[in-house]
C-alpha cells in the first residue's frame, strides 16, 4: 500500500538525508563505527550541519523548530536504517528523542540557551540515564540520590545500559531528591562530562548495535549546580519522564517498522539472485508465500505507525497507545527479521550481510524503552480500569 502521510517538504528532506548517508554512512564508515564501538564526532557534527539532528530544537536556538511533527525524524530513521546504518540511527535517536526533548519541553530558559545550540549542531552530545543495575523498568526502585547542598546537589549512585553514555557531554539523569518512592521524590539533573566524581565507566559489549556505545555510569560525591535541575524545581522528574515516554516508544516503533521493511527488501533482492537446485530461491512456493505474509504484515505495520505519527503530531498520543505501538511493532519486527534470516540460509548468519546485523540489533527493541512485558501491563491495566 502507498503511504500518504508525507508531503513535499518531507520528501525534499528525504533527499537531503539520502545525500548525507551516501557520503557518511558508507561500508567503510560502518565498519569503523563497529570497530571503535561508537559513532565518531565528525559524523555527528556533519549531521548537525546537514540538519539531520536537532529537529525539534526551536529556530532561535539553531534548530529546525519541528516540535511536534515527528514525521521528519521518521524520515531520518527510515533512510538510515534502510542503508544498514542501525548504529547511526540509534545515535541520532538518543540525541533527538531522549536528550533534546527534556531541554526543549521542560528546561529553563537558561538551560535552553546553554545546551540547545550545541545539541542542534552536534557539538554537544546528550544521553538519558534512568536504568540502574538493580532497577531496570522499575523506575521507582532507583538508588541514585541527589542530596541538597549549598548551591546544588551531591549525587551518588550508578546507572547502566546507558546508550551514548560513553560519548555524551551531558546526561539527563533520573535521581532521588526525596524520601520514599512517591513520584514527588524524583528529579532530573543534568550531569556534565568532566564533573569530579562522574565516571563514564566501561563500554558494554553488546549483542547488537556494535557501532553505538552503551556504558555504565557511576557517581561518587558529584557536585551538580542547582541550575542543572531540569525545570528548576525538585520533584518533577517522574512526571517529566512520563511526558516523554510516548515519544521514546513511538521512536522505537518507527525504527522497528523501518528495520522490518529493510530486512524484507534485502531478502527479496537476495532470493531473486540466489539459486538452489537449479532455481532461484524466490521461485519456490514456500519462499513466495512467506514473503507474501511479510508484505501484508508490513502494510499493517506502516498503517499503524503512520496513524500514530499523526496522533502524536496532534499532541494526543497517550501512554497506553504508545505502549501498544511499541510492543506490537517490535514483536512483528522480530518475527519478520527471523523469517528473513531463514530465507537467507547460511548467509543470514554471516555478519557481512546486513540482515544478520539487523537481526541482532532488533533484539533490544523488545527490551529497552520499557520491556514489552511492561508495555502489556500498561495496556492491560487501562483495559481493566486499574491505575
Amino acid at each position: 500500500m502507498e503511504r500518504d502521510i508525507y508531503d513535499e517538504d518531507h520528501e525534499a528532506f528525504r533527499g537531503l538525508v539520502k545525500e548525507f548517508l551516501a557520503r557518511y554512512a558508507t561500508n567503510e564508515a560502518r565498519e569503523g563505527w563497529d570497530a571503535a564501538g561508537e559513532i565518531d564526532r565528525d559524523t555527528m557534527r556533519a549531521a548537525g550541519e546537514a540538519g539531520l539532528i536537532g529537529l525539534s530544537v526551536p529556530e532561535e536556538y539553531g534548530g529546525a523548530g519541528m516540535l511536534q511533527d515527528y514525521r521528519f525524524r521518521a524520515v531520518v530513521n527510515e533512510e538510515t536504517i534502510a542503508v544498514g546504518a542501525g548504529s547511526l540511527a540509534g545515535a541520532f535517536g538518543i540525541q533527538d528523542d531522549l536528550a533534546v526533548p527534556y531541554i526543549v519541553h521542560m528546561g529553563t530558559d537558561e538551560q535552553k540557551q546553554k545546551w540547545l545550540p550545541g545539541m542542534a549542531t552536534g557539538e554537544i552530545l546528550g544521553a538519558l540515564a534512568m536504568t540502574e543495575p538493580g532497577a531496570g523498568s522499575d523506575l521507582r526502585g532507583i538508588k541514585t540520590t541527589a542530596k541538597k547542598t549549598d548551591g546544588g546537589y551531591i549525587v551518588n549512585g550508578a546507572k547502566t545500559f546507558i546508550s551514548s553514555g560513553k560519548t555524551a557531554d551531558m546526561v539527563v539523569t533520573f535521581v532521588k531528591t526525596g524520601d520514599g518512592n512517591r513520584p514527588e521524590a524524583f528529579s532530573l539533573l543534568i550531569l556534565e562530562s568532566g564533573m569530579e566524581g562522574f565516571d563514564h565507566g566501561k563500554t558494554l559489549s553488546k549483542m547488537g548495535f556494535h557501532g553505538h556505545d552503551t556504558a555504565e555510569l557511576s557517581f561518587t560525591d558529584v557536585f551538580v549546580p542547582e541550575e542543572n535541575l531540569i525545570g528548576g524545581k525538585e520533584g518533577l522528574g517522574f512526571v517529566q519522564l512520563m511526558m516523554n515516554l510516548p515519544l521514546e516508544r513511538l521512536s522505537i516503533g518507527v525504527a522497528a517498522a523501518a528495520a522490518a521493511q529493510a530486512g524484507f527488501d534485502w531478502t527479496v533482492e537476495y532470493t531473486k539472485e540466489r539459486e538452489a537446485f537449479g532455481e532461484r530461491v524466490i521461485d519456490f512456493q514456500n519462499t513466495r508465500f512467506q514473503l507474501a505474509d511479510i508484505a501484508a504484515t508490513l502494510d499493517a505495520l506502516w498503517a499503524y505507525i503512520d496513524r500514530a505519527l499523526l496522533i502524536y503530531k496532534d499532541g494526543a498520543l497517550s501512554a497506553e497507545e504508545a505502549a501498544k505501538v511499541k510492543f506490537w511493532t517490535t514483536e512483528r519486527e522480530w518475527e519478520i527479521l527471523d523469517t528473513c534470516v531463514q530465507l537467507h540460509g547460511g548467509y543470514g548468519y554471516i555478519m557481512e550481510y546486513p540482515i544478520a546485523r539487523a537481526f541482532l540489533d532488533a533484539r533490544v527493541h523488545r527490551i529497552y524503552g520499557g520491556s514489552n512485558e511492561i508495555m502489556r501491563d500498561i495496556v492491560s491495566r487501562k483495559i481493566a480500569g486499574k491505575r
